[in-house]
């Protein structure tokens, strides 16, 4: 399932279901169909997401190699980690935060 981030000023961005939900987890918001984060709300998930795409880039250094080949000879790829997931939020937010205005989210059902 998607999810649907839609800011009043900025444009919007769709993710699967399991990342919006790790994402809006670390914001202190319900996995609901429907949902905002209110322009006054905008700064401080700016900084939750920060802090927590951080915190996620230091684990994956500090876990993953650099790609290497596997036994067929092919490269294998790095895991996208939180800091590359959250990004276009966290830009998303920044722009909109610019234009004080405020995002939606939207789903089918809960997730």
């Amino acid at each position: 399932m998607l999810v649907k981030f839609i800011s009043s000023t900025s444009g919007q961005i769709m993710m699967f279901a399991p990342v919006a939900r790790q994402i809006l987890e670390i914001l202190g918001k319900d996995c609901n169909a429907r949902g905002v984060i209110t322009s006054e709300q905008i700064p401080e998930a700016i900084n939750l997401l920060r802090l927590a795409a951080a915190d996620s880039r230091r684990q994956a250094e500090g876990i993953t190699p650099s790609p290497s080949e596997n036994r067929d000879g092919k490269d294998e790829a790095s895991p996208v980690d939180l800091s590359q997931r959250a990004h276009p939020l966290i830009e998303l937010l920044d722009w909109t935060h610019k234009d004080d205005g405020f995002v939606l989210w939207e789903a089918a059902k809960d997730f």
